[in-house]
């Protein structure tokens, strides 16, 4: 019997709606499952992150619980790297909330990217000391995450300071606790430099990563003037097979998780990556 894609996406790659317009977009599209960061998504019920309440995660999981999709990753994007004390502390204190909330919500893991250590892009992202800056705050946020019972899922991005798989890998060999696990974005790991190797960047993600993976994203790509320009699934240049190998026979049941990939190409980029998985 074959396993069965289980795909997603994040909430707010719908336009805002009223929670039931979403709901019965999730429903019309068949998706099982979300990434959601509420402030994101329905900013008027929580204007600031620090404004969250348990009564505000009930409501919320609730209703996609009654509605049969799942939160797969509590989306909080903050910037845990800021060299701003006052903003560092603000920014874990809001990942700890959602850490906490986490449950109410009807989730297991909190997902973030790392940020950066200037405004927007800066090469010093790429320094020793800015990743040493990511342990020392994901250590915070694991060490809370292991209070509640729940996760801290990080995803490597292009021009943050945790941005290959082997800074990936180093992290978890730093930070050794189940309560840390991985999102992976092949997508996020492309650059103009690597693309055309993109097979190999591909593969030594997934051996090095393993089962340390939680989640999937899935997001695609082409080069445009030597820039990485995201485009929708199954439009651009990202090798997909190979990662929809791997879920289906190395991790079977692994959520997969649409990605900057808006209606008006959603349904086709569904249909290829359910098409392309029945071929793997």
């Amino acid at each position: 019997m074959t396993v069965p894609l289980h795909l997603g996406i994040r909430a707010h790659d719908f336009p805002r709606h009223y929670l039931p317009e979403l709901i019965g977009k999730l429903k019309h599209y068949r998706f099982s499952h979300i990434q959601f960061a509420v402030h994101k998504s329905f900013p008027e019920s929580v204007p600031s992150l620090s404004s969250l309440s348990p009564g505000t995660a009930a409501y919320f999981g609730e209703s996609f619980r009654q509605a049969g999709i799942r939160i797969a990753v509590l989306g909080c994007y903050v910037n845990i790297v800021d060299t701003d004390p006052a903003k560092r502390a603000q920014a874990l204190n809001d990942f700890s909330t959602h850490l906490r909330l986490a449950r109410d919500f009807g989730a297991s893991l909190v997902g973030t990217e790392t940020g950066s250590v200037g405004k927007g892009y800066t090469p010093d992202n790429f320094t020793e000391e800015a990743f040493q800056e990511v342990v020392t705050s994901v250590r915070a946020m694991v060490a809370e995450a292991e209070r509640f019972g729940v996760t801290v899922g990080i995803e490597a991005g292009q021009n943050h300071p945790l941005h290959t798989a082997q800074l990936a890998k180093r992290l978890l060999e730093l930070v050794p606790s189940n309560n840390l696990q991985i999102i992976l974005d092949c997508a996020n790991l492309m650059s103009p430099d690597n693309y055309m190797q993109q097979e190999f960047v591909i593969a030594e993600a997934l051996e090095l990563l393993g089962d340390r993976i939680a989640v999937i994203h899935l997001k695609d790509f082409t080069v445009e003037d030597g820039r990485i320009v995201i485009v929708p699934v199954g439009q651009g240049q990202l090798q997909f097979a190979p990662i929809l190998h791997y879920m289906k026979y190395k991790r079977p049941h692994i959520q997969g998780l649409l990605e900057s990939t808006t209606e008006p190409y959603l349904q086709e980029s569904v249909d290829f990556l359910h098409r392309l998985y029945n071929e793997v």
